[in-house]
């Protein structure tokens, strides 16, 4: 993994480590998220990305960030695997992870972390409850912002909830 170039303040500001980076990035489409345990929901929602033409690299947030916004026993893989699994789809061009303090999760630090990306597009899914802070990093960004279908039952949270249930 790399770090990013870009400047940033050490106690308040996102980082960015490549864990697959394309040697010819131009204008990619990115999004973010835990991406823990990797499920159907995921995969329609990234090739539903990709299908419209722009590389994707898809940022996947630290350990410590989903622990304090999922809780006790999330993630269940390590970020570097996360990292690993969805750069190892093929509608996938490359992955990184974003770190920085839980707390950071404002629409100007994203904007400033992916900035050197030069993204096109910033893909959300459908009731995400950070689509205004999205669309306001895309502006900020010069990039489109591209909200796509939320794959009903088909979550993270749900699927453990199933496995806990034959268990």
């Amino acid at each position: 993994m790399t770090d990013t170039d870009a400047a940033h303040e050490p106690e308040t500001a996102l980082r960015l480590l490549w864990f697959e980076q394309p040697d010819d990035l131009v204008r990619p489409a990115v999004v973010t998220g835990a991406f823990d345990v990797l499920h159907v929901g995921h995969v329609r929602f990234l090739r539903a990305i990709a299908d419209r033409g722009l590389p994707l690299v898809v940022g996947i947030e630290s350990d410590a960030r989903v622990h304090a916004w999922k809780g006790p026993g999330r993630p269940v893989n390590p970020a570097e695997e996360r990292a690993e699994t969805v750069a190892a789809l093929a509608c996938v061009t490359g992955s990184f992870i974003i770190e920085g303090p839980p707390e950071v999760v404002d629409w100007t630090a994203y904007a400033e972390v992916l900035r050197p990306l030069a993204p096109a597009a910033l893909a959300y899914t459908a009731g995400d409850r950070h689509t205004q802070a999205k669309i306001r990093g895309a502006d900020a960004l010069d990039a489109q912002a591209w909200e796509l279908p939320f794959t009903p039952g088909r979550s993270t949270t749900a699927a453990l909830g199933r496995l806990a249930h034959a268990l």
